[in-house]
């Protein structure tokens, strides 16, 4: 039996494994590494978050975004500097072989509840037992088409979670829905490849954000508008600083403010690439869907009620993610129906706990219940730190604690099966969730 396993292989998961490591817990953590990014993310994307603010955290902060870059000899700037999405996926996959070894590519199948903790039964049919389970996974089963796309056939539409490589959609002619940063991206992007491609949004205008400055700015400016990991700004600044204040604020604030702050935009890069290059239909709502002839019929109605109808080969939902618990169909149904939730996502203690005791969420599933800062890798090093906390506070006191090996070969991967207790308390239900109105 394991202390910890850890599904999900992305910044949060790699974050949080190499902290538990530098502590002595014993932990599997399990996944494709960087699937999102690697798999998901069209190719040629430049990340909208600065460089400082892309990192993956380890404890001493010994491999960040710029030694890597430095090492590899690949242009780098902390700001104002576009990090391509080929950049941060070797940068993850250096990360993960220097300090996560022990990752394994296995996906879990099935967990459900034991007398101490959890079963898992993992895709090469291997059964484990774990104390407690981390829910790292990311942007994985949340993505989002409206329901007005979602009834047509998936030869004619697709969310933007399928498209890696665009190649195949030149000569092509292709709307995007969306006006965030996936689809201004994706649709610039789509023109490079030769595609001929259109942008719907409801947006009047499209909203890019301004690029950082690498010059000293004056002090008035500096506290009017605070540098922070999610951008300049007094509010950012705060939700970036104390996660944990937000984690207590009313639940509709909170639930308001991360629907709605740092709300679609695209990176300043995209703005060359898409105005005066790709038609937009702005400040249109799509209203109906259909297959014409082999083709995609869009009506879109506009603010001022004039209607516009284009017809294309295919369309790509660009239209973002949304956390739903029940998509998680590996979790058994005992266990998500003892989930508490608020509009699809997990009701989470001050330590990341749900519910139901000892399972722990971290990424943007736990957004609603500390903030904006857990939508982006900037608040892996927050989530690693908080849940590394928790998950070693009621470690055995006659325990050792062992540093994990660097290397580890599939053998010695499975001495860190050895049981490790844990206490009482952290698989009991801490009662300090969020709730609607202000608590402490």
């Amino acid at each position: 039996m394991i202390d910890v396993a850890i599904l999900g292989a992305g910044p949060y998961g790699l974050s949080l494994a190499a902290h538990l490591k530098r502590k002595g817990v014993r932990f599997r953590i399990f996944g494709r590494l960087m699937d999102s990014w690697q798999a998901h993310m069209p190719k040629g994307m430049l990340l909208k978050s600065d460089g400082f603010a892309s990192n993956i955290s380890d404890p001493d902060n010994d491999f960040t975004l710029r030694d890597f870059s430095v090492q590899n000899e690949i242009e780098y700037e902390d700001k104002g500097f576009p990090i391509s999405l080929e950049t941060f996926v070797a940068y993850g996959a250096a990360f993960q072989k220097r300090l996560i070894p022990e990752l394994e590519g296995k996906l879990a199948v099935g967990i459900d509840r034991s007398v101490e903790g959890f079963v898992l039964r993992l895709d090469d049919g291997e059964i484990l037992l774990a104390h407690r389970v981390v829910l790292a996974v990311g942007i994985t089963h949340f993505a989002y088409v409206p329901p007005n796309l979602a009834q047509l056939p998936s030869q004619f539409v697709s969310h933007s979670w399928n498209h890696h490589d665009l190649k195949p959609f030149k000569g092509r002619r292709v709307a995007v829905v969306g006006g965030g940063s996936s689809a201004i991206d994706l649709a610039g992007l789509l023109h490079e490849a030769g595609a001929e491609v259109q942008l719907v949004a409801r947006q009047k205008s499209l909203r890019f954000h301004t690029r950082a400055t690498t010059f000293p700015r004056p002090l008035w400016e500096r506290i009017r508008y605070p540098q922070s990991g999610l951008g300049l700004g007094v509010r950012s600044r705060l939700f970036c600083d104390w996660p944990t204040v937000f984690h207590y604020l009313p639940e509709q604030y909170r639930l308001q403010t991360v629907r709605t702050h740092l709300g679609p935009s695209g990176g300043w890069f995209a703005k060359d690439k898409v105005i005066g290059r790709v038609p937009l239909i702005l400040g249109h709502s799509l209203e109906h869907a259909e297959i014409h002839e082999g083709c995609v019929r869009l009506r879109s109605r506009g603010a001022d009620g004039s209607d516009s109808e284009v017809l294309i080969e295919h369309v790509i939902a660009a239209t973002g993610y949304r956390v739903d618990l029940e998509r998680l169909k590996f979790l058994s149904s005992e266990i998500r129906s003892k989930l508490a939730r608020v509009e699809g996502t997990p009701l989470l203690s001050s330590a990341f706990q749900s519910s139901v005791p000892g399972l722990y969420f971290a990424g943007l599933a736990a957004a609603n219940s500390f903030g904006p800062l857990l939508r982006f890798v900037f608040g892996a090093r927050f989530a690693a730190t908080r849940l590394t906390a928790a998950l070693t506070k009621g470690l055995s006191r006659g325990r050792a604690s062992v540093s994990v090996p660097n290397v580890a070969t599939k053998n010695q991967s499975q001495l860190l099966v050895l049981d490790g207790p844990a206490v009482a308390s952290e698989r009991t239900w801490t009662g300090d969730a969020p709730r609607s109105g202000v608590e402490g």
